[in-house]
């Protein structure tokens, strides 16, 4: 066959599917490039979650600390990264993706003792987590509401109150200390232990606090690199130690408790790594999430979360191991130091949801150290300014 002689007319096609394929192109940019992408059809953009609410005006306080506070000039030191405005993308729980990089993630959380160093578990471990820039889940406005807009945070820590440190205490124990056995109420759901128990060991709310009060003991092997926490410690004059439940704890893994399980903690989660500790704060960085608690939750959780406490199925109510973060346009300039420190924390790491207790308090480690009236600042930060992250889907 003669080749074609019609040279017009393949200009013509051609000029034709260009412009054809730039009006109908529909492809869209791949995954990296878009968070929307990662949002399911039903997913919406709002211009923010919580712009229906009017902020709350901000006074600034006086603080009898000995420290000076940062000015809003040298605010900027402590301050994370810039980051673009919060644009709440409402997501799908079920389309969680990491896109962070072993390269972009920082040191875990040290904890420095006598013994030596040692890691609060892995750069990947959730609570290390920086989850900055994740999006906004869709139940958002539904679940801080339900926890309360209008309620303050509540420092559940400082120096001492009624003749009791304040907060949930913990102890470096050697690695030769002897072991003691634990008779559990949940033994089904604990680790049998034994567990490091030395005389003298602080417990949550004093050696006086009550039988029905959480009573958690927390004790840390450097050495071996353990965590080993209890919930209602009760010793024994005749039978020895006998708890609600325990757990322990390989500091070097990020292995998480057998799904459904509880631990110290009702959602199934360690305690310690969520403390706020006063080393951590004086050298001006936290890097992990906080611990927190809420009066009512619903029967469901979100990984890394392994256990429910509710009887309630209402959508409404927060599910355990729910992480919220402080809105990163939430101006810290007027607070103290150390309640910068938190506040920073809180916009980067957030903090999770690990047990039914008071509204939006955030634990932390007694020290006679921390200066309470800066602590108290921290009320002025109340459920408006926050908002729920996704970070995976519910599990009922």
């Amino acid at each position: 066959m003669k080749p074609s002689h019609h040279p017009p007319l393949y200009i013509l096609v051609a000029i034709t599917s260009f412009f054809l394929g730039t009006m109908f192109d529909t492809s869209g940019p791949p995954e990296s490039s878009a968070v929307a992408s990662t949002t399911s059809a039903s997913s919406i953009q709002e211009v923010d979650a919580l712009d229906a609410f009017p902020d709350k005006s901000r006074t600034s306080e006086l603080s009898n600390s000995n420290e000076n506070p940062i000015t809003p000039e040298q605010s900027t030191e402590l301050s994370p990264p810039a980051q673009p405005p919060s644009t709440s993308v409402i997501a799908n729980p079920a389309t969680d993706q990491r896109n962070d990089t072993a390269a972009t993630r920082p040191a875990p959380p040290v904890l420095k003792t006598r013994l030596g160093d040692v890691d609060i578990f892995t750069s990947d471990n959730d609570w290390n987590r920086d989850v900055s820039s994740l999006p906004v889940h869709r139940m958002s406005s539904t679940w801080l509401r339900s926890i309360g807009l209008a309620d303050g945070l509540h420092p559940d820590f400082g120096t001492v109150w009624r003749g009791d440190p304040i907060g949930i205490p913990f102890i470096v124990v050697d690695s030769d200390q002897p072991q003691v056995s634990v008779k559990f109420e949940y033994d089904d759901e604990s680790d049998p232990g034994p567990y490091p128990i030395p005389d003298g060991v602080p417990i949550e709310g004093g050696p006086n606090a009550s039988f029905e009060s959480d009573r958690h003991i927390i004790m840390i092997d450097p050495e071996r690199k353990l965590l080993y926490e209890l919930f209602q410690a009760i010793p024994d004059p005749i039978f020895g130690w006998r708890a609600g439940s325990g757990a322990i704890f390989d500091l070097s893994s990020d292995q998480l408790r057998p799904d459904g399980w509880t631990s110290a903690d009702a959602a199934g989660l360690p305690i310690f790594p969520g403390l706020v500790r006063y080393d951590e704060v004086a050298e001006g960085e936290i890097r992990h999430a906080l611990r927190f608690t809420v009066e009512q939750t619903q029967r469901a959780c979100i990984h890394p979360a392994r256990h429910f406490a509710s009887r309630h199925n209402d959508p409404t109510l927060p599910p355990m191991g729910l992480r919220v973060r402080l809105r990163a346009d939430y101006d810290i300039s007027e607070f103290p130091r150390h309640a910068q420190v938190i506040l920073i924390a809180l916009k980067k790491y957030g903090m999770l949801l690990a047990d039914n207790g008071s509204n939006w308090f955030i634990s932390g480690a007694p020290d006679p150290r921390w200066n309470d009236h800066d602590l108290a600042t921290l009320k002025r930060v109340t459920g408006r300014d926050f908002e729920c992250v996704l970070t995976g889907p519910l599990k009922k």
